[in-house]
């Protein structure tokens, strides 16, 4: 088998830099929040393919669904040939949605696809075109997506220009000095000076936002949107592509909230690391698109159906909702504890398990990405991969899965913790 380095420069020359590659070793296996390198190196996984694992690498009643998937057919394409996997999916993701409202649900591939649905289903619904999104926010790399997400470097750097009619308006973040008001305020703002209100189809935003930081949207903020979106005819379109199936203690985040969207979209850890991504929203709105508007070649892939229902069974038996904010708690103590001994911490965050430590510099009391780099690279020394996130590169945002062992939870804890102080004491 070939070397970790064999493999890096086998890597560089036959792949474009444009996919960037945070680690310098190559998986060779995995087993729940465990995976070993080629070379035999044991890792700890907290980053679960990018909020993908909620129920680990490899779980074996997911494992076994696809397999017995596979011994019936892999593909027929489902707008050709129907299958029963599907819509029963669809059944059960309208029913474990919040809202009791008539809903409908077309799966399709990844989030990016969703969010472009989305956009499309919005469109047809109102016969409007413009959308509001956030800054920080992250939706996807596909044109329309990456129009949306709010962050320049590195989702946009030259691929502009991107589709017309999409604005921003700043997320609320307190310690960025941002508020509700001042979020809802600059909506109002975006009506007088930038587009009307009647050509605005939606508002899209995560409940938490993922890339952008691990910032929880208030339920202030929930309010007014729903508020403005009501007087104004405008759909409220929930990304819950990284916070849906269990990572905020909750199936989706929007049921920390007290209003309902219109759309909800999701992805990631709907099945199991397989690929399948679904939207869901009110009956009418979804049925809005001519038939032959929605679909795709893959979209809805058995196997990854198969996948979906029994991860949602694995998180129903094992209690995963309840695990989430055990996990969550245990970790999110352990770090407010360091807040007193690194001067360098500025904020600990989540909702459930989705938590996050944000790294400010001690003197300038500005982001600084590069003690949240030396927080990364100690960890990884330590065999515990992590993750950054933020505007400013200066998050660690913690995405283990759910089904991970106490032992190894509490072992990855204490090498954050080292790493925490070790980046400090380097400062």
């Amino acid at each position: 088998m070939a070397s970790n380095q064999d493999l890096h420069q086998r890597r560089l020359a036959a792949t474009p830099r444009g996919i960037s590659v945070m680690s310098s070793f190559f998986i060779e296996r995995a087993e729940n929040a465990e995976l070993w390198d080629v070379e035999g190196r044991r890792y700890i996984d907290f980053a679960g393919g990018i909020a993908v694992l909620n129920t680990g690498h490899r779980h074996p009643k997911v494992m076994a669904a696809i397999a017995a998937q596979l011994e019936r057919f892999t593909h027929s394409c489902y707008q050709v040939v129907p299958y029963e996997g599907y819509v029963t999916l669809a059944e059960k993701i309208n029913s474990l949605t919040v809202g009791s409202y008539a809903k409908k649900t077309a799966l399709f591939s990844t989030g990016a696809e969703a969010t472009e649905n989305v956009v499309k289903i919005a469109r047809a619904a109102t016969r409007r075109s413009a959308i509001i999104a956030f800054s920080g926010a992250f939706h996807g790399r596909s044109m329309m997506a990456a129009a949306l997400t709010g962050k320049t470097n590195p989702y946009k750097l030259g691929f502009g220009p991107f589709p017309a009619e999409v604005f921003h308006a700043p997320f609320p973040i307190a310690i960025h000095g941002v508020t509700v008001q001042d979020s809802l305020d600059y909506i109002q703002h975006l009506f007088k000076s930038d587009v009307e209100a009647a050509r605005v189809a939606a508002i899209m935003l995560e409940p938490v936002q993922g890339e952008g930081g691990f910032y929880v949207a208030p339920p202030d903020l929930m309010r007014g949107l729903r508020a403005i979106c009501d007087e104004h005819g405008i759909l409220l379109c929930v990304d819950e592509v990284q916070t849906g199936f269990g990572r905020t203690g909750k199936w989706f985040a929007m049921e920390h909230h007290d209003v309902l969207p219109d759309i909800t979209w999701m992805a990631k850890s709907l099945a199991g690391g397989t690929t399948l991504s679904a939207i869901c929203g009110r009956a009418e709105i979804m049925d809005a698109p001519a038939p032959g508007g929605l679909g795709g070649t893959y979209a809805g892939n058995p196997l990854a159906v198969a996948a979906a229902h029994a991860v949602i069974e694995v998180i129903e038996e094992e209690g995963l909702l309840e695990r989430a904010h055990l996990l969550g708690s245990r970790l999110g103590r352990r770090l407010d504890a360091l807040v007193v001994e690194v001067p360098q911490i500025a904020d600990v965050r989540g909702l459930g398990s989705m938590v996050a430590v944000e790294f400010n510099n001690a003197e300038t009391g500005k982001p600084d990405a590069d003690f949240t780099k030396r927080v990364q690279a100690l960890a990884l020394e330590r065999g515990l991969i992590l993750l950054t996130c933020g505007v400013y590169a200066n998050v660690v945002r913690f995405l283990y899965p759910l089904t991970t062992p106490d032992a190894v939870f509490d072992e990855a804890v204490a090498i954050i913790e080292q790493a925490i102080r070790g980046a400090s004491a380097q400062a």
